[in-house]
């Protein structure tokens, strides 16, 4: 790589502009965050009378107390914390599921191919491009049928056969990199179907599984049409509460008190971002040889 000292003065104008260009972008994303970080931590009053985004003059975290804990949401005075937490356990399951039974169906669909598994690949590939609108009558009747309407396991099929398109997908084209020779090796050597995903297969999936938990993880989270559609009452996820918590009618539009749900509301996925982001490129990345 050409040094610093020897770039000429049309380079060096040339990457000060992209870095220029990279500094608005950054500041364009984040001027939303941060008018609604100040916003939560500002007095009501100081809101009404000053601007977006002057800094606060009283610091005061008391919005984000009555977001999580006693603000009014519907007919009730408790606050985020309940549906958050059903969002929590509308998660781990969906994404586990998805996750493991992604890796089982790309293991079969990439070493154990059969008669028209190729087609059958194509098809659950339509998965990834179905609007959720499309499917939400037939989840609202198989729901019924099994009697799981209006509940949390309800929600936690619904994203787990939503995602299973996703995560085959994933673990299908990672499984294609993994030498088939080792398969066969395993096979001659007496090994199984189960014994050789077990034993060969997911001890090198794992940036691949990274790649999946995080992104099903994202998806399941941030899910507002299926959670408004197929749960009620107190299996509500965090993100249709949000909604409620934004228009339940009240005497006073507390700004404060919507900007720090809102903030509460994200920070799982701010998380994952922040501290497994650079293991989703990572994973999408590496091969399984490699990786």
């Amino acid at each position: 790589m050409p040094s610093v000292a020897a770039r000429t003065p049309g380079e060096t104008a040339a990457r000060v502009a992209i870095y220029a260009v990279l500094g608005l972008f950054v500041l364009y994303y984040l001027a939303p965050f941060f008018v609604m970080l100040l916003t939560s931590i500002k007095p009501l009053d100081e809101i009404r009378t000053g601007t977006l985004i002057s800094l606060p003059h009283d610091v005061t975290f008391e919005p984000w107390r009555k977001a999580w804990g006693y603000a009014t949401i519907g007919v009730t005075n408790e606050g985020i914390k309940g549906f958050f937490w059903n969002s929590i356990r509308m998660v781990i399951p969906a994404v586990l599921l998805s996750t493991f039974l992604g890796a089982a169906n790309g293991y079969v669909l990439a070493k154990w191919k059969f008669k028209g598994s190729d087609a059958f690949f194509a098809m659950l590939l339509l998965g990834c491009f179905i609007p959720f609108q499309v499917v939400l009558l037939p989840m609202a009747r198989t729901l019924g049928l099994l009697g799981l309407s209006e509940s949390m396991w309800g929600l936690v099929l619904v994203h787990t056969v939503y995602g299973l398109a996703f995560t085959t997908l994933f673990f299908r084209n990672f499984y294609v990199g993994v030498p088939t020779e080792l398969v066969n090796a395993a096979r001659i050597d007496g090994a199984g179907f189960l014994r050789i995903f077990w034993k060969i297969m997911l001890p090198v999936s794992k940036p691949i599984f990274m790649v999946s938990i995080i992104w099903q993880t994202t998806q399941i989270w941030n899910d507002f049409l299926f959670g408004v559609c197929f749960s009620t009452g107190a299996t509500q996820p965090v993100t249709v509460a949000l909604n409620n918590l934004v228009n339940t009618s009240s005497s006073i539009k507390e700004y404060n008190v919507d900007m720090a749900g809102a903030i509460i509301a994200a920070l799982p996925t701010l998380f994952v971002y922040f501290v497994a982001g650079k293991y989703f490129v990572r994973g999408l990345t590496a091969g399984a040889v490699k990786g």
